[in-house]
């Protein structure tokens, strides 16, 4: 009877983590099809799909690769290359399911604004959500880009959603550093409640075995 509870709470355990695994592939925008060089990065223009996953969606964008800091690995995305841009990444998704996205903010120390404004978007046909309150704060240096962390949840109209990530208009060359960005598909309640009874029917099946000693034969 144990070992099947045991297996119960170990198959909702399992399920918790799956539902926990990024749905966004690259999120911290690690690997693609042409590395900028170490220390540097490359200007990539709408339409370029050169990072794994991602697609420049208008405008531009710096791909950085050690030209300063990452939040995670080495590579990170400023969301104004020449020009103010956009990037974003399509990923499958169950239509009424709840999703929590976060990411990673710093902005480009090398000038502009002390504010880096920018809007963040989950679309599935139209807008499901938005906000431009995105905000970077315009790091001291390369070697201190002090990233914030930044989370919103939407809920899934259809079987696939676009995540953006786009710059203010008005940000001109000098953008919000975005970088580690992950999507998680929110555990159902019956999946904790099944989880919670689950332990607490094991421990106090437990107990009881403690409890219950054999007296021994001399």
């Amino acid at each position: 009877m144990v070992r099947k509870l045991l297996l119960g709470v170990a198959a909702a355990v399992l399920m918790a983590g799956s539902a926990n695994a990024s749905l966004i592939v690259n999120g911290s925008f690690e690997t693609g099809t042409t590395n900028p060089a170490s220390g540097g990065f490359s200007t990539l223009a709408s339409g370029d799909s050169t990072i794994t996953g991602w697609t420049v969606s208008s405008g531009s964008v710096d791909w950085i690769n050690g030209y300063w800091d990452a939040f995670d690995g080495t590579h990170s995305v400023d969301l104004a290359g020449s020009v103010p841009g956009a990037i974003e990444q399509t990923f499958a998704t169950v239509a009424g399911q709840t999703y929590t996205v976060d990411y990673y903010l710093s902005g480009n120390p090398d000038g502009g604004d002390i504010a880096k404004q920018g809007l963040v978007a989950a679309i599935n046909g139209a807008t499901i959500f938005a906000s431009d309150t995105i905000l970077g704060i315009k790091a001291p240096a390369h070697d201190d880009m002090q990233y914030l962390k930044n989370t919103f949840q939407f809920t899934a109209t259809g079987s696939s959603t676009t995540l953006q990530f786009s710059s203010n208009p008005t940000e001109g060359a000098y953008g919000a550093v975005l970088d580690m960005v992950t999507v998680n598909a929110v555990p159902e309640p019956t999946t904790w409640a099944m989880m919670l009874v689950g332990f607490g029917v094991v421990g106090a099946s437990m107990r009881r075995r403690v409890a219950y000693r054999p007296a021994q034969v001399a």
